[in-house]
């Protein structure tokens, strides 16, 4: 009997939410995007958020998913350096895409605070 590899994506949309899905690797590609090159420390202070070792953690399944590449400058003290990789730059249309629907959403639910309106804002309201 052949057991099921549950670690399988079930389909497209599985496999991608699977590289970009989680509170922080979006985002991380994201800065990434707008910054170019970015240090340990510099993701760390654009994501005050994050624990360096979630941070260290992601940055590793992004490198590993081929979407970031890391480079080490043998110095003292070491330097890391990552970047998009073609692959993660392939993202950003769909990441900005994604970022924008946010702002609409976040402005929405302003404006429905602002006047007082307890609604709750449904799919179909554009």
């Amino acid at each position: 009997m052949t057991k099921k590899n549950s670690n399988a994506p079930t389909c497209s949309v599985d496999y991608a939410f699977r590289r970009i899905g989680g509170k922080y690797k979006g985002r991380i590609l994201w800065h990434l995007h707008l910054s170019g090159i970015l240090r340990y420390g510099e993701l760390r202070r654009t994501l005050p958020d994050i624990t360096p070792k979630m941070l260290t953690q992601t940055l590793r399944e992004l490198e590993e998913d081929n979407l970031i590449c890391r480079k080490l400058y043998h110095e003292v003290p070491p330097r890391v350096e990552y970047t998009l990789s073609e692959i993660g730059a392939e993202l950003i249309p769909f990441i900005n895409h994604l970022r924008e629907w946010g702002e609409k959403q976040i402005q929405k639910i302003k404006s429905n605070k602002i006047y007082g309106d307890k609604k709750r804002i449904h799919p179909d309201d554009h």
